[in-house]
């Protein structure tokens, strides 16, 4: 899933349409969570939303508009409103809604889409909104895109893939008759829990008094944030889908999480140019039981990262060390502090993993964004995200010149560093008492893998295309994310080739193959057992990349690779037929 901002979001150009739900008298009063009452507490003010868009087949408005109010009805914080009594104390009551009218949001001549969006989203998804959020349609000559915003109190990202979801639901008519628990109702649940023990509050103390008695801030030089400054904000497609099995390959090798290699790689960074540990705020998510995965608020909570040591496996304890942190009531924590003490510079991590995740949505043909608002900021924010096209990073920053100088040092160094780890992720083989690495094939290796595709009868008779066909036909494979070619070096030299293709499918329970295509050794390393141990690396890849089934094709007078092939546990259970075209 794409991770952007509101000044990078890409949408096809059209008419802004938004939805006035009628919001009812006040009701009920309900519980409000720590974090939600440090959010609205700090007032009523623009860019405090967060935002999902995603492509739909041609729908009626008023088919949408019918589904969407299912879909607030459906989730209890969608229908409740904040307010601020007389002494500035934080309220939130339900209220009833219903339906409304689309209005078109006028856009003045010259104006961007994307500032059309954020004028929308700023104007009516604010703290104190009647309600927070938001549903816009963009109608474009061939299919709508759909904005949906809302108020960071109502909602985190999770939230955002679940309300997406129940709204394709309700459009195709499937919505579950089970209704979510209330996101109040996890609130009153953590204000019922017991208090944290002491070896919990000793250590945030510990932590904090690293700080000055203040939650982790930036080890570099932000420039003067002493009042928040405008924000810069950086996107980077961290990984590949390929490389991120590797950086995984790489985080199993060692006994830990990918996160805690991650973790690993800021560490050292943050060792090398501040001489400091990496300390971070570590956001977590509160959704500690079942019944919460299909509510929608803010299931976030605090924690904080203590990462003084690179070794990985000292990693790990630390990122189990903070959700420790962060599994317990913080309200009691920051007591002592008079609330969270925060101060400016503040630096947070955050860390999401869409695969792990038990809501599902097809962000690729939907072309899903994830859009966070602009604003000004005084501290520093990373945020993590993987999904199934690879490691996706964003950053929000003051935009200050010793800002841009520290952050962007820091965040070029660490995804070097996550890349570097990725690259030499397993791809060691020991082979005949010598070591070999795989690696991805580059561009100047073309001519080297044609040479060991055309290295026997069969294939000198059929490699004859010119160089700059090959060429042409490696740089489509390298443009889809479904092939890996990849090679073995012994030194300089190109030994090994393998082409990798990944197969989604229907049969088989709707299994994910792995298609093995042009295998080849180099002469003077065939039968020194390097074609199977590249086999068993190529196999472990797709597995790292969700296959459960190795296929391949071998040529009948291939008699030697047959066999070497059954070795390994392949089947010759399918004839294979070619056709011209």
């Amino acid at each position: 899933m794409r991770l952007t901002h509101v000044a990078h979001l890409r949408l096809p150009f059209g008419r802004v349409m938004g939805y006035d739900l009628t919001v009812g008298a006040t009701g009920e009063r309900l519980p409000v969570s720590f974090d939600q009452e440090r959010h609205v507490g700090q007032g009523d003010r623009p860019g405090s939303w967060m935002a999902i868009t995603v492509r739909l087949p041609a729908v009626d408005l008023d088919r949408l508009a019918e589904a969407w109010l299912a879909v607030v009805r459906r989730h209890g914080t969608l229908h409740t409103v904040f307010s601020l009594d007389d002494d500035g104390d934080v309220e939130l009551h339900e209220v009833e809604v219903g339906p409304g009218s689309w209005r078109e949001h006028p856009m003045a001549p010259g104006t961007r889409l994307s500032d059309a969006i954020r004028g929308v989203l700023d104007e009516h998804c604010r703290p104190l909104s009647r309600p927070s959020h938001r549903l816009c349609v963009v109608q474009s000559h061939d299919r709508p895109t759909v904005v949906i915003g809302s108020d960071h109190a109502h909602v985190d990202m999770w939230s955002l893939l679940v309300v997406v979801r129940d709204l394709l639901r309700e459009l195709g008519h499937t919505a579950s008759e089970a209704l979510p628990r209330a996101f109040s109702s996890h609130t009153e649940s953590l204000l019922g829990r017991e208090r944290p023990p002491q070896d919990i509050r000793d250590r945030w103390a510990e932590v904090l008094g690293a700080c000055g008695d203040t939650m982790p801030r930036f080890p570099l030089p932000l420039g003067d944030v002493t009042t928040p400054v405008l924000e810069r904000v950086e996107v980077r497609d961290v990984l590949d889908v390929d490389a991120m099995a590797w950086l995984e390959r790489a985080a199993r090798a060692q006994g830990v999480s990918t996160l805690a290699l991650v973790t690993s790689v800021m560490t050292r960074v943050t060792r090398s140019l501040a001489d400091a540990p990496f300390r971070a705020v570590f956001p977590v998510h509160s959704r500690y039981e079942e019944i919460w995965h299909d509510a929608v608020g803010w299931f976030i909570t605090n924690a904080v990262i203590d990462s003084p040591d690179p070794d990985p496996t000292a990693c790990a304890a630390a990122v189990k060390e903070a959700i420790r942190l962060g599994s317990w009531p913080l309200a009691d924590v920051f007591a002592p502090y008079g609330g969270m003490p925060q101060s400016p510079g503040m630096f947070a991590f955050s860390w999401l993993d869409l695969r792990r995740l038990p809501v599902h949505v097809d962000h690729v043909g939907l072309e899903a964004q994830y859009v966070s608002a602009a604003g000004r900021t005084d501290g520093v924010m990373v945020w993590f995200v993987l999904d199934e096209g690879g490691v996706h990073l964003r950053c929000r920053y003051p935009d200050t010149a010793e800002a841009r100088a520290s952050v962007g040092g820091w965040l070029d160094a660490v995804v070097d560093g996550v890349r570097r780890a990725a690259r030499d992720a397993g791809t060691t083989l020991e082979v005949d008492g010598e070591r070999l690495r795989v690696e991805r094939a580059e561009r100047t290796d073309v001519p080297a893998i044609v040479a060991l595709l055309a290295d026997d009868p069969i294939g000198a008779a059929r490699e004859h295309g010119t160089a700059s066909i090959y060429q042409e036909a490696f740089d489509s494979l390298v443009r889809d994310p479904s092939q890996l070619v990849v090679v073995v070096r012994d030194g300089d030299e190109v030994v090994a080739t393998a082409q990798l293709t990944i197969l989604p499918g229907l049969s088989r329970g709707g299994t994910t193959r792995m298609q093995v295509e042009g295998v080849r050794v180099a002469p003077r390393w065939r039968s020194r057992g390097l074609g199977g141990a590249f086999m068993a690396w190529a196999h472990e890849h797709g597995r790292a990349r969700g296959a459960r089934l190795s296929q391949l094709t071998s040529d009948t007078s291939r008699d030697a690779a047959h066999r070497f092939y059954e070795r390994l546990g392949y089947e010759p259970s399918h004839v294979g037929f070619k056709r011209p075209l």
